[in-house]
C-alpha cells in the first residue's frame, strides 16, 4: 500500500487529519516517509519556548522541516511564571527566536510571537523576509514606536500586548538607522482592519500616530489599557472610529466612557460591541441611548454597572439585536429581562445569561422568555449552579429551534433535563454538559441515541458509557472531554 500511494495523494491525506496530538503521532511513527511528507504538508505550526530554554539553536533546523508553513504561533511554555521568566532574559534571546523565524519561513501569513518583547529592528527584519504576513501578534517593551507597522504591506490585522517591564530610550535614538522616521506628522496609510492593544499607559507616546494612520479600522480592541496614549492621542482617536463594525473594551475602566462617547458621536457603522469590568452605569447608559447604530450583538460583564435601566434602552433603542451576552450581572430584575424579551421577540436569536443568578432568584422567568423568543437558535446559560430542571425545561417547551446549547456548571440540572432535551430540540447540533454532576452516564447515554443531528458533544470522561462512545464513533460526532 505504500508504495501505490504517491508523494502528492499522500499529502492531501495528511491535510485532511483532524489537528490532534493522537493523529499527528500515528502517522509519524510508521516510517521515515511519511514522518517527512507529514511535516511538509502541516501548513500550521504551535510552538512553545521557555526563557531559559537551550533549543533556540535547534529551532532552525526544526523549522526547516515544515517549509510550507503559513500559520506559526510561539508561546511561552509556563504562562503562570512568564513575567518573571521574561525579566530575567534579556531582548536578544527573543530577537534571536524572531530572526530565526524570519529567515526560515518566508511563507508566513499568521504569526503570534509571545515568548517576550521584540525590538524594533528584529521587527523591520521581519518584514523584509515574510513580505506576506497578514496578522501579526507581538509583545513590545516601552517606550513605545509603532512607525514599523509601515513597514508590513499586506497585514490586516495587528495585536500587541505592552510589556510591564520598560524597554531603552536607545531604541528611539537608532530607528532612523533602520529607516523609520520618527516625524509624528508624517502619517502613513495603513490597511489595518482589526487592531488590538493591551496594556497601554497614559505616559505611551506613537499611540496617537496610530490611530491618525488606521482608517480602515473594522475591529477594535482595548485590553487593561488606562488610556488610549499620551497628551493629543484621545483626539486622534477619533480618526479610526468611523468606520468601526466591532468594539471590545476589557478591564479599561478609565475609557470605556470616553471611547463609548466617542463611538456614539463618530460611528454610525458599529454593529457589535463586548464591555467586560469597566465603566460607569451613566455612561453605558447615555451610548444606548444615543447610538444610531444597527446594532446586532452585545456581549456585557458588567456585575454591578448593569441595571434594568440599561435592558429598557437596549429594548427601546437596539430593536435589531440578533445577539445578547450578559455574565454576573447582578443587578437586573426578571422585570427588565422580560421587557427585553417582548421587544427583541422577532429578532434575538442567541441568548447568553452566565452565572446571573436573576435565573435561579425568579421563578418563570426562563418559561416567559421562552414564550417570547421563539426564534432562539443559541442559548447559554452556564454556571447558573442552582438552576432547577423545572425552570429549565419550561423554557426549552417553546425553543424548539435551538442549535446550540450550553449549560456548563449548572450543577443541579438532572436526567429530566436531559431527556426534555431530547424531546424539544430535535435540531440540536451543539451541545456542553461539563461539570453538570448530577446528570448521569446513563441519562447522556439516553439523549445521544435520541439526538440524530448532534455534532459535537463537551461532557465529562466519565459520563460516557461504551454504548455512548460507540454511538459516537459511529456518527462521527466530535467529543470534547475534561
Amino acid at each position: 500500500m505504500d508504495n501505490v500511494l504517491s508523494d502528492e495523494l499522500l499529502r492531501e491525506i495528511f491535510t485532511r487529519l483532524p489537528a490532534s496530538p493522537s493523529a499527528s503521532l500515528s502517522v509519524s511513527l510508521v516510517c521515515k516517509r511519511w514522518l517527512h511528507l507529514y511535516r511538509t504538508s502541516k501548513t500550521s505550526l504551535s510552538l512553545r519556548f521557555s526563557p531559559q530554554s537551550s533549543a533556540a539553536p535547534s529551532l532552525a533546523a526544526l523549522l526547516a522541516q515544515y517549509p510550507f508553513l503559513s500559520t506559526l504561533s510561539v508561546l511561552l511554555s509556563d504562562k503562570n511564571s512568564s513575567t518573571a521568566a521574561v525579566n530575567d532574559v534579556g531582548s536578544a534571546f527573543f530577537d534571536h527566536l524572531l530572526f530565526v523565524i524570519s529567515s526560515s519561513c518566508s511563507k508566513l501569513k499568521q504569526l503570534r510571537f509571545l515568548v517576550g518583547p521584540v525590538s524594533l529592528f528584529s521587527l523591520i527584519a521581519l518584514s523584509r523576509t515574510c513580505t506576506h504576513i497578514t496578522s501579526l501578534t507581538v509583545s513590545l517593551s516601552r517606550p513605545l514606536l509603532f512607525n514599523w507597522v509601515a513597514f508590513f504591506s499586506c497585514l490586516k490585522d495587528l495585536s500587541v500586548i505592552v510589556c510591564s517591564k520598560d524597554g531603552v530610550d536607545g531604541e528611539f535614538d537608532r530607528s532612523i538607522e533602520y529607516g523609520v522616521p520618527l516625524n509624528e506628522e508624517l502619517d502613513a496609510e495603513l490597511g489595518l482592519e482589526t487592531l488590538c492593544l493591551t496594556g497601554v499607559r497614559s505616559d505611551d507616546r506613537a499611540v496617537g500616530w496610530l490611530w491618525r494612520s488606521c482608517r480602515r479600522l473594522r475591529k477594535l480592541q482595548l485590553k487593561s489599557c488606562e488610556s488610549v496614549g499620551d497628551g493629543g492621542s484621545f483626539s486622534s482617536f477619533v480618526n479610526c472610529v468611523q468606520g468601526l463594525q466591532e468594539v471590545e473594551l476589557r478591564k479599561c475602566r478609565s475609557i470605556v466612557d470616553g471611547v463609548l462617547l466617542k463611538l456614539s458621536e463618530n460611528c454610525d457603522s458599529l454593529n457589535s460591541l463586548l464591555v467586560y469590568d469597566g465603566g460607569s452605569r451613566e455612561g453605558l447608559l447615555e451610548f444606548i441611548s444615543n447610538c444610531r447604530c444597527n446594532m446586532q450583538k452585545l456581549d456585557l460583564r458588567l456585575p454591578l454597572d448593569l441595571t434594568n435601566d440599561h435592558l429598557i434602552a437596549i429594548a427601546a433603542n437596539f430593536r435589531g439585536l440578533s445577539t445578547l451576552r450578559l455574565q454576573s450581572c447582578c443587578l437586573v430584575t426578571g422585570e427588565g429581562l422580560k421587557t427585553l424579551g417582548i421587544a427583541l421577540g422577532s429578532s434575538l436569536e442567541e441568548l447568553a445569561m452566565i452565572n446571573c443568578d436573576v435565573v435561579e432568584r425568579e421563578p418563570g422567568l426562563l418559561a416567559t422568555l421562552g414564550q417570547n423568543l421563539r426564534t432562539l437558535k443559541k442559548l447559554d446559560l452556564s454556571y447558573n449552579e442552582m438552576l432547577l430542571d423545572k425552570e429549565f425545561v419550561s423554557m426549552l417547551a417553546s425553543c424548539n429551534n435551538l442549535t446550540e446549547l450550553k449549560l456548563r456548571g449548572c450543577r443541579w440540572l438532572t436526567g429530566a433535563a436531559m431527556l426534555s432535551m431530547s424531546k424539544s430540540c430535535k435540531q440540536l447540533k451543539s451541545i456542553d454538559i461539563m461539570n453538570c454532576c448530577s446528570i448521569g452516564a446513563k441519562a447522556v447515554e439516553l439523549f445521544l441515541q435520541n439526538s440524530p443531528r448532534l455534532k459535537q458533544i463537551h461532557v465529562d470522561e466519565s459520563k460516557l458509557s461504551d454504548a455512548a462512545r460507540t454511538w459516537l464513533s459511529h456518527k462521527f460526532v466530535e467529543v470534547i472531554v475534561c
